[in-house]
């Protein structure tokens, strides 16, 4: 590129620039103004509560974790929201792993990852994902759960789902457990 063409493409994209900064300015200004008014953007919308919600597991290729992974792979929750009302949802959903006897439970934790929030029309459907550190059948320090609950964000109510996968390694005491879950969408 030519220094003329160097200079013509800066030129642009500084316009560029400008006009976003300008648009979040303006958008600002008018989020201030709300706010005084005692409103909020999209304050209509309540949150989707677990009566509205269908969880099931992804399916597909890359879906399915890997029980090869080496200990490491990923699998996603999909919500849909079943109700005829929009919601919107964000944060971390709880996620318990629960044994087939009575014994103790895993209530994964959460990664550090930054979240938002997500507006769920009737019929969308948005995901999280969970790491796993998956182990292979009868490995020492392996673990398998028989269902998964999974509470909605501010929720107290749990849908249920079967556990589909392998066995993981137990590190339901572990500090930073190889297994976690990640925030919604």
């Amino acid at each position: 590129m030519n220094s003329a063409s160097t200079r013509t493409a800066r030129r642009r994209t500084l316009r560029v620039a400008a006009a976003v900064q300008g648009a979040g300015a303006a958008g600002k200004q008018a989020g201030s103004a709300n706010a005084a008014r005692g409103g909020k953007a999209g304050s209509g919308i309540q949150r989707c509560h677990t009566s509205d919600l269908k969880a099931v597991f992804a399916t597909g290729e890359d879906a399915t974790p890997d029980p090869n992974a080496g200990g490491s792979t990923t699998t996603s929750i999909v919500l849909t929201n079943k109700s005829s009302r929009t919601c919107k949802i964000g944060g971390f959903a709880g996620v318990d792993l629960k044994p087939d006897a009575n014994g103790p439970g895993w209530s994964l934790v959460r990664s550090s990852a930054k979240h938002g929030s997500i507006t769920l029309a009737p019929g969308d459907s948005t995901d999280f994902t969970l790491n796993l550190g998956m182990a292979k059948e009868n490995d020492e320090g392996s673990w398998k759960p028989a269902t998964v609950a999974v509470t909605p964000p501010n929720e107290t109510t749990a849908l249920t789902l079967k556990w589909p996968w392998g066995p993981l390694v137990d590190q339901r005491g572990a500090t930073h457990p190889a297994t976690f879950v990640n925030p919604i969408g």
